[in-house]
């Protein structure tokens, strides 16, 4: 409970902690790189000679053979969060940019400096493309989008949807309402308080269930117990009213956190429900939180959108977009790779698997297998979780899975302790993936220590009430 909350008030202040990074050699073995897994390589470009790859820590450079690796960060912010790098292109003119998370950057050979490029509030960067020399910036609620010399940027905000109902997730709803931001920064404050309520009825708890044993072996001694008589009363005193007068919002902070893993996720992400007014989840912007990745289709001369809601069509970046049908199975976490293979297809790789999307015969199959793919949405984890791919590296093309990585491409030994960012730490814990004693039972571990919290706060609420009836 202490490291849910702790995590808890890290993950509510992202902007705050960004740039603190974890040293991976202080974590668990599992959570050392390992052959470019875990999205060290999302993708590559090349240019000219050089193979440039990014991906969760950051930009190395290598040639078409991979004989060497080296980094390519000189002049990216330091903080881990910082360097996760969700994109890159090339202009025509030959200047490189790639998007972290949090902004845009410009290497025009002298190292990596940010672009003018300014985010609406909250937002994250979730994508970057190159049509031409018209550029554009997907964040998760609008596109941002510039011309040569890309000194000043655009935000657009997409049409809604034919049939837009203005529902969202239900398990957006819940995350909202777990950290508190369905209520802006105030809900937030709400919630880390909830998270230090918590941590005081954990340490006063402990403290109660200790002293009295501890006072009973000072008695049979022979000395005086008055101080830790005292200390225990006074502990309990704070414990019963502060569990009493918060039970509430302690149970909903609890149920909301329990609903947010497995099993009870998958239930929650098929269903949809009406904004609640006047928060956060309540946007005019149908796109809000909702766009992932976009690329241009030259083929069909038309843009394609992924987003939590599928993919969609646009005609043109201002026109109403069309949702396709047929489309590859994609995990709710959203695709990780994007782009068309020799024979013009589109490859989709996510957590859900690998597929090769022929779009004029609106047929998908199994890039693994060869398979057809089912027509259903994709899992959160299929038998391959696809975090990269590369195609400019070696004789053929290469997949990288998440958890098993790459052995395409020789892994520097260096790159295997590279920092994790604070609130990515936190997020590990918060889950409990942290604990990898436990193997794939991280899995169903919020599902089990839910239930106890839930039911640890429920008992001491009916205990006390109880006595001081």
């Amino acid at each position: 409970m202490l490291m849910f909350c702790l995590s808890g008030i890290v993950l509510n202040h992202r902007e705050l902690v960004a740039d603190i990074n974890i040293d991976r050699s202080f974590l668990p073995v599992d959570y050392r790189y390992n052959k470019w897994n875990m999205g060290l390589l999302r993708g590559s470009i090349k240019d000219k000679d050089k193979v440039f790859i990014y991906g969760n820590s950051g930009i190395w450079m290598t040639d078409s053979t991979g004989l060497y690796v080296s980094d390519f960060n000189a002049g990216l912010p330091e903080g881990a969060d910082f360097r996760n790098i969700k994109a890159m292109v090339q202009t025509p003119g030959g200047s490189l940019f790639v998007a972290g998370q949090f902004g845009l950057y410009r290497n025009d050979g002298k190292g990596w400096e940010s672009t003018p490029l300014v985010l609406s509030a909250h937002e994250r960067i979730s994508d970057l493309v190159l049509k031409g020399d018209t550029m554009v910036v997907v964040g998760r609620s609008y596109l941002y989008t510039s011309v040569s010399p890309y000194n000043e940027f655009r935000r657009l905000e997409l049409k809604a949807p034919e049939g837009y109902d203005g529902k969202v997730s239900l398990f957006r709803t819940v995350w909202l309402m777990h950290s508190g931001e369905m209520f802006g920064t105030v809900g937030k404050l709400v919630m880390d308080a909830a998270a230090v309520i918590l941590i005081v009825l954990c340490l006063t708890g402990i403290a109660y269930w200790l002293l009295p044993k501890y006072i009973k072996r000072i008695r049979r001694s022979g000395k005086t117990a008055k101080g830790s008589t005292q200390l225990m009363k006074s502990s309990l005193n704070w414990h019963d009213k502060l569990g009493r007068y918060t039970f509430v919002i302690l149970m909903f902070v609890s149920f909301t956190g329990w609903c947010l893993r497995p099993p009870v996720l998958i239930a929650l992400v098929s269903f949809r429900t009406p904004a609640i007014p006047y928060t956060v989840a309540d946007s005019d912007n149908a796109w809000n939180d909702r766009l992932r990745m976009l690329r241009y289709d030259a083929e069909y001369d038309d843009w394609l959108l992924s987003s939590s809601e599928g993919i969609f069509s646009l005609a043109t970046l201002r026109s109403v977009p069309v949702k396709l049908e047929k489309t590859p199975p994609v995990s709710v976490m959203g695709l990780n790779v994007w782009q068309k293979d020799s024979c013009g297809n589109w490859l989709t790789g996510s957590f859900s698997g690998m597929y090769v999307w022929d779009r004029s015969r609106q047929v998908s199959t199994d890039y693994f297998t060869g398979e057809k793919a089912e027509d259903v949405a994709g899992p959160p984890f299929g038998k391959y979780a696809v975090s990269g791919y590369c195609n400019n590296i070696g004789e053929k093309p290469f997949v990288v899975e998440y958890y098993k990585g790459t052995s395409a491409l020789h892994m520097p030994e260096n790159l295997s302790s590279l920092p994790m960012s604070l609130w990515n730490f936190a997020q590990e814990i918060h889950t409990g993936r942290i604990y990898t004693v436990l193997g794939k039972g991280t899995l169903i571990y919020i599902f089990f220590a839910g239930l106890a919290a839930l039911w640890c706060i429920y008992t001491g609420f009916v205990i006390r009430r109880k006595k001081r009836e």
